[in-house]
């Protein structure tokens, strides 16, 4: 079973937001690196673009696909995780702790649109 930590918010196309104050910190799910399989490269946005809720804003690589990213929430990208530039595979050894963007909320309402950890681990089941 795919790691699921409460707390956080998940999307149906299983990328997770961890909120700190006013911004979010965006990646993929333990659910979504484990049906990747081994990830060869991270697409991020660069720092102040737009993103915006249900649209995309990279992809991630792996040895058997690749994956569109959808941004769960809108806002400006204040942040990206560079270590994934050299080191993508990091998202396999620790998903939750290797998110891809920081982004500066603009409407934290669309947050409470998202699953919570409970709602996240039955829908993996489906």
């Amino acid at each position: 079973m795919a790691i699921v930590i409460d707390g956080l918010y998940y999307s149906e196309s299983h990328e997770f937001v961890r909120v700190d104050g006013d911004c979010a910190y965006i990646g993929i799910t333990d659910y979504a690196q484990n049906a990747l399989g081994n990830v060869v490269y991270v697409d991020m946005p660069e720092v102040d673009d737009e993103v915006e809720a249900g649209e995309g804003f990279g992809a991630v690589e792996s040895v058997k696909a690749a994956s569109d990213l959808n941004s769960p929430v809108s806002g400006t990208v204040v942040e990206v995780n560079e270590a994934l530039e050299d080191a993508p595979e990091l998202i396999n050894k620790a998903a939750f702790d290797n998110w891809i963007i920081k982004v500066k909320l603009s409407d934290k309402s669309e947050l409470d649109a998202l699953m919570d950890a409970a709602a996240y681990e039955d829908f993996c089941k489906k």
